[in-house]
């Protein structure tokens, strides 16, 4: 009777100490992971741009389904192809870098539709406002990096904001949208 207690009492372990394990920590790869924007023109054109260095932490356990991302974006990091647009964008009109260094995007919880990993809900702070925003995911997949020798995991992410809730109103009055794409591309290494 004690060794099939005790064995029952083993496979208890195993199955219910496995569903508790921590999520696996993830390394940002900073030569896939970047944060972009895009937002009409007055109907004229799409202005556009990408912030490079983003930093952060990723966990994610494949078997429960579940995760946390903690990504800092550094707004000095803004390319959009025109220096004179990159300077406007960094100024007290736009995102003012100088005062808000930095933007984050904070989620403790994945959303999967079956085997499909479908949004990630969570909070973004910008221009020193936090407000939700969910991130629909429009691709996720993990797979076996060789040149990392492990684990890789990445998506492509976005949702459209209003960035008048941030505080954001340059131009509205003459007409500029207040709303704005803007999609997180991610990949991070298994740890």
């Amino acid at each position: 009777m004690r060794k099939h207690l005790s064995t029952f009492l083993g496979l208890a372990w195993l199955v219910f100490g496995a569903a508790h394990a921590e999520p696996a920590r993830y390394a940002l790869d900073a030569d896939h992971t970047y944060a972009t924007f895009a937002i009409d023109h007055f109907g004229a054109s799409v202005n556009r741009a990408r912030f490079d260095e983003v930093a952060g932490s990723v966990r994610f356990d494949p078997v429960a389904k579940a995760g946390a991302i903690d990504l800092f974006v550094q707004v000095a990091s803004v390319y959009s192809g025109s220096r004179g647009f990159d300077e406007h964008l960094l100024s007290p009109d736009l995102f003012d870098a100088r005062q808000y260094p930095t933007m984050r995007f904070v989620s403790d919880r994945l959303v999967f539709d079956g085997e499909r990993l479908v949004e990630v809900p969570g909070q973004l702070t910008l221009l020193g406002r936090t407000l939700p925003v969910t991130l629909k995911a429009n691709q996720f997949k993990c797979y076996p990096n060789k040149r990392a020798r492990t684990e890789a995991c990445g998506g492509d992410f976005e949702a459209v904001i209003d960035r008048t809730q941030w505080g954001m109103n340059y131009l509205v009055d003459a007409g500029m949208p207040k709303n704005v794409r803007i999609t997180a591309t991610i990949e991070a290494f298994r740890q």
